[in-house]
């Protein structure tokens, strides 16, 4: 219970600054410069006002200087990254794993709200993170290096492959490299194995969504539709319960016959 509560408050300070990621890397800015302030009456927040959660309860929801409305997804980030480190220290993870597996996630977080804002998944997060990924697998000895990179070249290469296709024959592009970017950093950190899991879960869930969008009259059926969101949920279902689900589906002829 003591390290799960530690966990949780970890998160919200972590989703806290997550949230300060997702604004600024999108447009190029520093995320530690200038201080948090009001995008609207730029006003540096003071230390009370950017308490995870509790100060925007207290503040309902508005700033305090000039009473804009602060949107909600500020404590949904917050909560979603608590309950992310909860869930990691909850799981039989080594230290080291679960560190790894907390900073996918976040960045997962990161990755997920920008791309639903401005349809792009920024290099500044996929790029490092393939470069350091056979690197972590060496530390930390989840997967070996050459899993590392044979999951880097097939997650990179399917995807490139899927949009090239689709480009040739719709002379359209249909799926844009950072999603690209993501399933090689995905294969870097996860093995190939979860690359091919994260493919076929994205791509079920996405359809999914983007089905009930269409019959809910929501969307059209040329709608662009981010992908990066479905591919961050593949991967960090397959963090939790991957093997597991891949062993049920394998078991599942002996089930049924």
């Amino acid at each position: 219970m003591m390290i799960e509560t530690l966990a949780l408050v970890l998160g919200l300070c972590v989703g806290s600054f997550l949230n300060v990621c997702i604004v600024r890397v999108p447009k190029g800015m520093s995320v530690v410069r200038p201080p948090s302030h009001c995008p609207i009456c730029d006003r540096t927040l003071s230390w009370y006002e950017n308490l995870p959660i509790l100060s925007y309860v207290v503040l309902r929801g508005r700033c305090r200087g000039c009473n804009t409305p602060i949107s909600v997804r500020y404590p949904m980030v917050e909560s979603l990254t608590a309950l992310l480190a909860v869930l990691v220290a909850r799981a039989a993870f080594g230290p080291l794993e679960a560190v790894l597996y907390f900073l996918l996630g976040c960045a997962m977080i990161v990755v997920t709200f920008i791309d639903i804002d401005h349809y792009i998944i920024p290099d500044a997060i996929t790029l490092p993170s393939i470069i350091v990924a056979p690197a972590a697998a060496f530390i930390v000895g989840h997967i070996t290096v050459m899993d590392s990179l044979i999951g880097i070249l097939i997650g990179g290469g399917i995807l490139w492959g899927v949009a090239w296709a689709y480009q040739m024959l719709r002379k359209q592009e249909g799926m844009g490299l950072g999603d690209v970017k993501l399933l090689a950093m995905v294969g870097g950190f996860l093995g190939w194995e979860a690359v091919l899991f994260t493919l076929l879960v994205g791509s079920l869930v996405g359809s999914l969504i983007g089905i009930v969008m269409v019959l809910g009259r929501r969307a059209g059926l040329g709608m662009e539709i981010p992908f990066g969101p479905f591919l961050a949920f593949g991967a960090m279902l397959y963090v939790f319960n991957g093997p597991a689900l891949i062993g049920v589906y394998l078991d599942l002829p002996n089930l049924l016959f």
